[in-house]
């Protein structure tokens, strides 16, 4: 019998009612692994174990409800339904709630929110704010019906009354409780007056304290430019508040006596400063009045004093005028003896004596240069004579002539004038312009 033909869609279809038809409601139990996170805040990941995996989804609400965050290792127990991505053909989990393995749910979220907050920075010891000595008023972030705010309020009225206090009433428990919590502390951020905050409550479970534990409310404390005190359950109940407000109270009764010092102890720490201080300035006073007692019998009389420093300046007088005719009396004598060198050492006689040997020289010197100027001039008329004897004016008187270019260049070689060039005949009495016409070169041998 032939099989019946089905389609892809039409198999796959068939396979995802069967699967969700088998599988009404699962709980499964795996490890974590390839977990996506995608901007739409949906979760997609694979659950296995040491043989298989499978798909698995969660969609963004279901996320948004979950205590903790999922992470790649974790070992978990899923709530959910089987579904089949037709697309893709591939079975996967659709899952609506989700459980860790071994540790519980809130003890993991609080685990994972108390790293990352302490990655970030709010733990910081270094950006805790100073809690004041005596605050102008205070400001209290819990419920106005528990018994922690009872107690904060009768060990502030003990401890120092009179002290402003303003109370804004929130929940403290319940998914409302976190806000409420967080809006509540930016509220008193907008107030002058307060200038400290103690958030908190009693004691109860982990799921009770919940709210302390919330991000927005950690945030809260941290933005609060107002130090804040937590004081959230008993002294063995640690929550994210605690580490990061500014300072924790490990009850809110603890709270109320760290916000104010003990009123009756301040006053009698005045009382015992100011009888300190009077005691100290009774005992100055004694002790200064004796010393000037000491220092008016050791008082010596002005005028004794003003009489013995007059007749130390006659004395210096004296001796500096005495000191003063000896130094002049010194300079007197060495300019006496500079004058007698110096006149010993004037250049007068020596002047006169310079003066003739010029004198000499000068006339020695005319008597030279006139020799020298005549054996100069009668050696030049004999230069004149010899050259006169060599000088080609003196053969042209004889009937010679020479030639030149126009640029008066001589002529002295044929090989230098070339057919119709004008040449300059010179002669004793004159000059001639002339044109070669004609060349004719010496014959060799004949003279």
């Amino acid at each position: 019998m032939q099989a019946e033909v089905l389609t892809v869609t039409e198999l796959t279809e068939g396979i995802k009612h069967l699967l969700e038809m088998s599988f009404d409601r699962i709980c499964v139990r795996g490890e974590i692994s390839n977990l996506a996170r995608p901007n739409s805040g949906h979760l997609y990941f694979n659950l296995k174990d040491e043989h298989a995996q499978i798909r698995g989804v969660m969609f963004r609400s279901a996320a948004q409800r979950s205590k903790f965050d999922l992470e790649n290792g974790l070992e978990v127990f899923l709530h959910g339904r089987i579904s089949v991505y037709e697309p893709r053909g591939e079975y996967q989990i659709i899952v609506d709630r989700v459980e860790p393995f071994g540790a519980g749910a809130l003890q993991l979220a609080f685990e994972q929110l108390k790293e990352r907050l302490s990655a970030e920075g709010l733990f910081n010891p270094d950006l805790k704010k100073e809690i004041p000595f005596l605050p102008k008023a205070i400001g209290i972030v819990t419920s106005p019906t528990g018994a922690a705010i009872q107690d904060i309020l009768n060990i502030l009225d003990r401890r120092f009354p009179g002290i402003p206090v303003i109370i804004n009433p929130v929940l403290v428990q319940g998914e409302q409780a976190a806000g409420d919590i967080a809006n509540a502390i930016n509220q008193f951020n907008q107030l002058d007056s307060v200038n400290v905050l103690i958030v908190g409550r009693g004691g109860g479970s982990m799921e009770d304290l919940w709210a302390f534990n919330e991000e927005v409310v950690a945030r809260a404390i941290y933005n609060s430019s107002i130090p804040v005190i937590s004081a959230v359950g008993h002294e063995t109940d640690f929550t994210i508040a605690d580490f990061v407000a500014d300072l924790r109270a490990p009850t809110p009764s603890a709270a109320a006596e760290l916000v104010v010092p003990l009123k009756e102890y301040l006053v009698f720490r005045v009382s015992d400063a100011s009888n300190r201080i009077e005691n100290l300035v009774i005992r100055k006073i004694k002790t200064e009045a004796e010393r000037l007692n000491h220092l008016s019998k050791r008082l010596r009389s002005p005028k004794a004093v003003i009489q013995t420093y007059m007749m130390k300046i006659d004395d210096l007088n004296q001796r500096l005028s005495q000191t003063f005719e000896n130094r002049l009396s010194l300079f007197s004598s060495k300019v006496d003896s500079l004058s007698h060198r110096l006149r010993l050492l004037s250049p007068l006689s020596q002047i006169g004596n310079y003066r003739q040997q010029l004198s000499e020289l000068s006339s020695l010197l005319e008597t030279r240069v006139k020799y020298i100027c005549t054996q100069k001039r009668n050696k030049a008329v004999e230069l004149t004579h010899v050259l006169d004897s060599v000088s080609p004016l003196a053969t042209m008187t004889r009937g010679y002539s020479f030639v030149t270019q126009p640029s008066g260049r001589v002529v002295s070689e044929i090989s230098q004038v070339k057919m119709n060039a004008n040449l300059i005949v010179n002669l004793k009495d004159g000059k001639l312009e002339t044109r070669v016409e004609k060349i004719l070169p010496k014959e060799v041998g004949n003279d």
